[in-house]
Parts: C-alpha cells; sequence; structure tokens
C-alpha cells in the first residue's frame, strides 16, 4: 500500500486519528529506566506495543534518538513496529531541508536506513529539496506549513507581495502542495493544532492533503478544535487524513512501572475524544 492507503486502513482499522509521538527523554524516563539512555529502545517499544491498536501513525522523532547516540536503537526500534504494529504507519519526524546530493542522503536515511512510510521536511529551498523524497514512490512527505510555536509568524505568517492575490506564506506552500509539487499524491502538510483557523484555512487551500497536527496534549492544542477545522468526510469517506499528535503526554502519562498502561488509558482517551470530535 501506498502511505496514503496505509493511513486510510490505520484510521479504520483501529478507528483513530490519533498520532502516537515517540520523542524519548530518558531523563523522564519511569523507575528503573529512568537517566538510561540504553533504555530508549525498551521504553518505546512498549509504548508502541500498549497503543498499537489506538494510532493512526507513529512518530518517532529523530533528534531524541541522535542526541543520546541512540540511532541503533531507533533502526530497531522501526523494525519493531514493522514486526508488532504492521498495520500502522510510521511518520520519521525529521523535519529535513535541503538540496542536491545532500538530499538524496537524507531520503536514502529516511526510506532505506530506517524504512520509514513517511518523513517531515521543511520546504525553505524549494521543490528541489523535495523531489529526492518523492522519487519513493509510495512514500510519504509532510511539508512544514504553519507550525505550531509562535515563531512561526516571524515568516509563516507573512505575505508574499510578489505572487498573485498576496498569500501568506503558509498559504502559498498549501497551494504548492495541493498543486503544481504534488506530482505523485505523496504530499501532506504540518498544521499546528495551536492555530485552529489556520487549519481550516489550509484545509480549504489543500482539501485533499493529509494534514499531521501536532500539538495536541501537552502543547495545549484543543483536540476538538482541531477536528472541526481540519476533518472532512465526503460519502463516509475521509477526504484528506487528519493526523492528531501527541507525544510527552502519552508518554509521560505516569512516572511508575505502570508507564505504558498509563499510556494506554491517555492514548485510549485522546483518541475518542479525537473519534466524538469527527462523528459530532
Amino acid at each position: 500500500m501506498t502511505f496514503l492507503e496505509q493511513l486510510q486502513s490505520a484510521e479504520r482499522q483501529n478507528g483513530s486519528l490519533l498520532c502516537v509521538g515517540l520523542d524519548p527523554e530518558p531523563s523522564k524516563f519511569p523507575a528503573g529506566m529512568k537517566g538510561d539512555a540504553s533504555k530508549i529502545y525498551d521504553f518505546c517499544a512498549q509504548i508502541v506495543d500498549a497503543t498499537a491498536d489506538l494510532a493512526i501513525a507513529f512518530k518517532p522523532q529523530i533528534a531524541y534518538f541522535a542526541a543520546h547516540r541512540a540511532e541503533d536503537q531507533l533502526e530497531k526500534l522501526m523494525a519493531h513496529m514493522r514486526r508488532s504494529a504492521p498495520h500502522v504507519p510510521v511518520i520519521l519526524d525529521a523535519k529535513r531541508g535541503d538540496i542536491g546530493s545532500t538530499a538524496e542522503q537524507y531520503a536514502k536515511e529516511a526510506f532505506e536506513r530506517y524504512d520509514a512510510d513517511a518523513v517531515t521536511l521543511s520546504p525553505f529551498m524549494g521543490f528541489d529539496s523535495l523531489q529526492p523524497y518523492l522519487k519513493y514512490h509510495g512514500k510519504g512527505a509532510f511539508l512544514l506549513c504553519r507550525t505550531s510555536n509562535p515563531g512561526g509568524d516571524d515568516l509563516q505568517n507573512q505575505r508574499l507581495a510578489s505572487v498573485e492575490g498576496q498569500p501568506l506564506l503558509y498559504e502559498h506552500i498549501a497551494k504548492l502542495a495541493q498543486g503544481p509539487w504534488n506530482l505523485n499524491g505523496q504530499l501532506g502538510l504540518v498544521v499546528g493544532a495551536t492555530y485552529p483557523a489556520e487549519i481550516e484555512r489550509v484545509r480549504s487551500l489543500a482539501p485533499t492533503l493529509p494534514l499531521l497536527i501536532p500539538g495536541v496534549g501537552a502543547q495545549g492544542g484543543d483536540a476538538e478544535a482541531t477536528i472541526k477545522a481540519g476533518y472532512r468526510q465526503s460519502n463516509g469517506a475521509t477526504t484528506g487524513a487528519v493526523v492528531v499528535s501527541s507525544s510527552r503526554a502519552i508518554l509521560y502519562a505516569s512516572s511508575g512501572v505502570d508507564f505504558a498502561q498509563a499510556a494506554r488509558h491517555e492514548a485510549l482517551r485522546t483518541r475518542d475524544l479525537l473519534k466524538a470530535a469527527a462523528q459530532a
């Protein structure tokens, strides 16, 4: 299946719009693992096993592994997800953005070394920075569009005087991703849950693209407002998947030995909240 087909399948099978973010920080690990970077795989694998039937996707953030020299543990985790949750696609959160042979190496890292189903990218350097990833047919790429951080206004909310209609930068990215850049139907957009009005605007400009929406949970994004802004159905089928990511609220729901069970409980609560909002 292509990445988009995987998302549709996982949404149906798990009844979910929830993406479980995997941002392992050893200093926040539970007793017995706390502070031990060698336990990153063990911690994440237990989270995966506890939530595999509740997620539309998993999203490991590569920096949390690389900072602790744990890339080998990330490879091991990716293989584990393939075995224990083959129906749940994996988005490698890397936010790469380079050109030429360097971009080719980053694409190889994401799709060959780690065998990710999709990757997050920065489109700032233009279409040729995306092309090496789009050569991997069936894989997905989410472009940063309207991010959840306050500093996103510095560039994303600025008008482009040189473009017809003077759109905001994030609006221009959404139009390009929906249109000329989306050669093989592989692109999606990253839009922060902290800006529901912008989610709705992006959805109007990119009605069929999957939206990866971080910021629900610890960052304070409103799950119901997020779904209302971005989720659309036609004849009972989702038109443009919505992938709502929560990381810290799930990973660190408990600091005790019951951390995996607590993570499941929080993931179940969030999944059902998103599901209810979609059905409202």
